[in-house]
């Protein structure tokens, strides 16, 4: 008898893994852009590679929400995973938050993309234990300040209203540090209060700046990028769980290699996005030297903030000693 049940079991697990799951993923970036366009792929090429028994519906432009809502909606099983950025991809692993610390990189975005591959086993780590799989990194960008004000110091920046991600504890704690006046928004909240003066500054790569339309509030771009800003493809332990084993390491591979060709992609629309911004007649602002010194300084007072409480000593140890 003992036997027959074993038997029995079995066979249903070989039953369950041979069954077609499609995984639901919620995504910021809109329709039309080269990012969803090699998303699409990737699903088409997962769909074919494993005999349509693994499918991905990507949800584009926020139509599930923003960040936070996606990530809460994996949570309680309406969705199966996101892309995320910054501050929500701390919520899941603070970690990753140490190579989007302020003043670390500057233009040098190969250094960045060469330390995140690095660190990547030691993140996923992380997120493992959190609970999440993820089938890769992808480069946002450098993040640069934009502003309705000329604000061609740190000095000039101070009392600013910018904008902060609602809950991001980086961000909140560099404003704080560098003295700006924060203005606690949902992402799709930021143009709106552009518009109307809420607030007078956003932080993001180009090619956000562009795709949101914040170019069209703005006046001024500080030619400094403050921070280097990555984004994860992330799925729930449960889902991944769901795919057959004998198709993971097929959806993996199809994974990384368009998480490559969207990286690509974002490299050309970030330096695009900066060109049409000076086509636009948007002034491009440089700091002093003095300056650049300076964030230094702040850079130093933001992890001492920061350690313990957002990502781990480890962390930063190993990010350190990466840019050594």
């Amino acid at each position: 008898m003992k036997k027959i049940i074993t038997t029995i079991a079995f066979s249903f697990l070989l039953c369950v893994n041979t069954l077609a799951v499609t995984l639901k993923v919620g995504v910021l970036a809109p329709e039309g852009t080269n990012w969803s366009n090699s998303l699409k792929k990737m699903a088409k090429e997962i769909r074919e590679k494993t005999n349509k028994k693994v499918k991905i519906k990507f949800y584009f432009g926020g139509s599930q929400g923003d960040e936070p809502d996606v990530l809460r909606k994996i949570r309680v099983g309406q969705l199966h995973g996101g892309i995320f950025t910054g501050k929500t991809l701390g919520d899941i692993n603070g970690d990753v938050r140490v190579i989007e610390l302020p003043f670390t990189f500057y233009h040098d975005r190969k250094k960045a993309l060469g330390i995140v591959e690095k660190m990547e086993p030691f993140f996923n780590k992380k997120f493992e234990k959190n609970e999440f799989k993820n089938l890769g990194f992808f480069e946002i960008g450098n993040v640069y300040f934009v502003s309705q004000t000329k604000t061609d110091s740190l000095k000039n920046m101070m009392g600013v209203k910018i904008w902060s991600w609602e809950g991001d504890k980086l961000v909140s704690t560099m404003i704080e540090t560098m003295k700006f006046v924060s203005v606690p928004l949902p992402l799709p909240d930021v143009l709106s209060s552009l518009s109307t003066g809420i607030i007078q500054a956003a932080y993001a790569p180009p090619l956000g700046i562009i795709s949101l339309q914040w170019n069209t509030k703005i006046k001024y771009v500080i030619d400094l990028p403050i921070s280097f800003s990555v984004g994860a493809f992330l799925l729930s332990d449960k889902a991944w769980a769901k795919v057959g084993p004998e198709y993971r390491k097929t959806v993996e591979d199809i994974a990384r290699k368009y998480v490559q060709e969207v990286n690509a992609g974002n490299e050309k629309d970030n330096n695009d996005a900066l060109s049409a911004m000076k086509a636009q007649g948007i002034e491009f602002l440089k700091f002093s030297k003095e300056d650049v010194e300076r964030g230094k300084i702040l850079r130093k007072e933001v992890i001492s903030k920061l350690k313990g409480n957002l990502f781990s000593a480890e962390a930063l140890n190993q990010l350190e000693n990466n840019l050594k």
